[in-house]
């Protein structure tokens, strides 16, 4: 959080201010209130309008954002992620382990039985037989090694080992000798240049820091840093203005939208909550107790009767049909209606009686 109050000025153990580490002149002090004032006659609009931005986000974010965001983030997640996952759980998931499964049966099964009974014991062989014949071609290339080694040594080392003993070694000593001599007439040539270079070099630095060097030192001191330190002086103070006219202005803000808030609640807000209480809650239950609920009543009754006139419209016209059927095509004949509700072992007893009377007759 950002602590838009100032910092209260350092004191002493007695009491007394304690003045910053630059110290102020009068003319910094002097400056200072119509800086300030100018700041917060400038910074004020941008302050307010920025606190009523600040509102109507906040507003938009609550009234429309949030509630747009969650029913957007509802209807991906039910033309998405839902589907998705259905279909990953129910289609992917069952289709993949049948195609393992298949593939374990076709596959993995017949593959470990012919590594472990055709190509393991076609490898044992195999590699038995490249041991024998390894062991062929090892014997033979130690043979051939040995008798390579003892012609090099005859036909290469020997020779070379004489040519560097009694030809080369006595070349590249005496190379040695020429070159130290040549070594040290070249410590002796570079000496000399290396004063010649530190005389000029001498020259060039005392040239260069007489014109260039001491000009710039010069303008630098009494002229750039003065006014550096001036410039910075006016920046700190101008930057406290504005930290300053911020938070003055944030304090007016905020009392100026509290009052504004006020005069809405006092002119607009209480007049229509008293009247929603007091008069339209009335009037509205009156209303209701008065015309509704009778009209309710009545509509409930009407619905009623209608209800009761169709179904005796319904049984009238279902009992002249019967009628007129009667007429025309006579009594229908009936059948002994068997009771199924008898239970199963009554229904057997009952047979059995009737077939003991029948013998007994």
């Amino acid at each position: 959080m950002v602590d838009l109050e100032k910092a209260p000025p350092a004191r002493s153990p007695e009491g007394e201010p304690v003045p910053r580490a630059g110290g102020e002149g009068c003319l910094v002090v002097a400056v200072r209130l119509p800086v300030r004032i100018v700041a917060l006659v400038l910074v004020l609009p941008v302050r307010m309008a920025w606190d009523a931005l600040v509102v109507a986000g906040r507003f938009l974010r609550d009234t429309v954002l949030r509630p747009v965001g969650r029913a957007l983030a509802w209807l991906g997640r039910a033309l998405f992620v839902w589907p998705l996952v259905g279909l990953w759980r129910y289609v992917v998931v069952p289709v993949a382990k049948g195609v393992g499964w298949l593939g374990n049966v076709l596959l993995v099964v017949p593959a470990v039985w012919v590594y472990r009974w055709v190509l393991t014991p076609v490898g044992r062989a195999l590699a038995w037989c490249c041991a024998g014949v390894g062991a062929v071609l090892t014997a033979l290339g130690r043979g051939l090694y040995a008798g390579l080694a003892w012609l090099g040594n005859v036909l290469l080392v020997v020779p070379a080992v004489w040519v560097y003993r009694w030809v080369l070694t006595p070349i590249g000593h005496l190379l040695a000798w020429c070159g130290r001599g040549l070594a040290r007439c070249g410590r002796g040539v570079l000496w000399c240049l290396g004063k010649v270079v530190t005389g000029i070099g001498a020259v060039l630095y005392w040239t260069l820091r007489i014109l260039l060097v001491l000009p710039a030192l010069a303008v630098w001191r009494w002229v750039l840093a003065p006014v550096g330190r001036a410039l910075a002086v006016v920046g700190r103070e101008l930057l406290d203005a504005l930290g300053h006219a911020w938070r003055i202005a944030g304090h007016l803000s905020r009392a100026v939208g509290r009052a504004l808030a006020a005069l809405f609640r006092w002119t607009v807000a209480e007049p229509a909550r008293w009247v929603y209480r007091s008069v339209l809650t009335p009037v509205g239950h009156a209303v209701r107790d008065t015309v509704l609920r009778p009209l309710a009543e009545a509509a409930r009754a009407a619905g009623r009767a209608g209800r009761q006139a169709l179904r005796s419209a319904r049984l009238s016209v279902r009992q002249a049909r019967a009628d007129l059927r009667r007429t025309l095509f006579g009594e229908p004949e009936r059948t002994p209606s068997v009771d199924r509700r008898e239970p199963s072992g009554a229904k057997a007893r009952t047979l059995g009686s009737s077939t003991t009377a029948l013998t007994k007759d």
